[in-house]
């Protein structure tokens, strides 16, 4: 059975960081693909963020330089490094594998 659970959202002030965590079990992690997902009310859920197994990384153009996506193989462990939040980056945050499984999702919200 498939399982990702995330942690690490809460409120942030504007200019601050949060560090989110996606642990998996029931899959290869070191042979996944995994990828952070958002979405806030009234919108459609967009990728934040994505890593290949081989560790190479994308972003959404309006996270790029602010957020930094990383994988621990070793702890089956996704993470997302969000520094400079801003109140646009308010949503919830879910992680993702390539084969379509999703996590529960954690709440971000950044004030201004």
């Amino acid at each position: 059975q498939v399982q990702l659970v995330e942690s690490g959202g809460g409120l942030v002030q504007a200019g601050g960081s949060l560090r989110l965590s996606c642990a998996a079990s029931g899959i290869i992690f070191r042979l996944s693909a995994m990828g952070w997902y958002r979405q806030s009310p009234g919108k459609q859920r967009e990728l934040v963020a994505g890593i290949r197994s081989n560790g190479w990384t994308n972003y959404a153009d309006s996270v790029k330089g602010r957020f930094t996506i990383s994988r621990d193989n070793a702890k089956s462990t996704v993470y997302l490094q969000m520094n400079s939040l801003k109140p646009e980056d308010t949503a919830v945050y879910y992680c993702s594998t390539s084969n379509n499984y999703w996590g529960q999702g954690t709440q971000v919200t950044v004030s201004s």
